[in-house]
């Protein structure tokens, strides 16, 4: 067959919402990442380690929420991470604009020092990535990577369909990946699946069919 070139705005075309890439990829991210433990329930509550500082965090709508506070003093090495908390939350609704992200902070309840449990400022990984942005640590990083070890555990594909792709958004990212590249990748799982399954209907096979998903891979993604 004769080098052609190969078109894929029809099957992805440069408007799709990433939302609608995350959600296409999902289907063949594989295991990735895959979590082989009993399945986390709604409520579940977990005390997790970085660098000798406990931080909290609860199941809630099939996602890990983290207890902000708690994410503030293992970055800050402030001793007084409620405060700290207050200033960064005013300081972002005053110079960045904060509608957005403040309504994906909600409150939970989880346990205190006193042993009993009061409503607690919490995230998901991706607004706990965010505000960790706005934090000046030279954790930063390596709490990004631990991040990716303990923000998706125990939660299984029944619970969320797309837990394998945000795992794999979530590596990237520690790995210091731009949005971009992120975005070019999925686009590269998506085209290389819908294009693949046309060839393979069509009866292309062997060392054409490698050609051709090469070529996708190349026009797709740049390292």
């Amino acid at each position: 067959m004769a080098d052609k070139p190969i078109d894929i705005s029809s099957l992805l075309p440069e408007d799709t919402p990433i939302e609608e890439i995350r959600r296409r990829a999902a289907k063949d991210m594989g295991p990735l990442g895959k979590d082989n433990g009993a399945a986390v329930e709604q409520g579940d509550a977990q005390l997790v380690l970085f660098e000798g500082i406990t931080i909290r965090k609860v199941f809630h709508e099939n996602e890990w929420h983290f207890a902000i506070v708690d994410i503030i003093a293992a970055l800050s090495e402030s001793d007084r991470p409620s405060k700290y908390w207050s200033d960064l939350k005013a300081k972002l609704v005053k110079n960045e604009g904060f509608t957005e992200l403040s309504a994906k902070i909600g409150q939970l309840k989880m346990a205190s020092t006193d042993g009993k449990f009061y409503l607690t400022d919490a995230v998901t990984v991706e607004t706990a990535l965010r505000i960790i942005q706005s934090i000046p640590s030279r954790k930063a990083e390596p709490f990004k990577r631990w991040l990716a070890t303990v923000g998706y555990e125990r939660i299984q594909e029944y619970q969320d369909p797309e837990i394998a792709v945000k795992r794999a958004i979530l590596l990237w990212q520690a790995q210091g990946r731009t949005s971009d590249w992120i975005e070019a990748r999925l686009r590269c799982i998506v085209v290389r699946r819908e294009l693949t399954d046309q060839w393979q209907k069509g009866g292309i096979t062997g060392r054409e069919y490698g050609r051709l998903t090469n070529i996708i891979a190349k026009k797709n993604l740049r390292s």
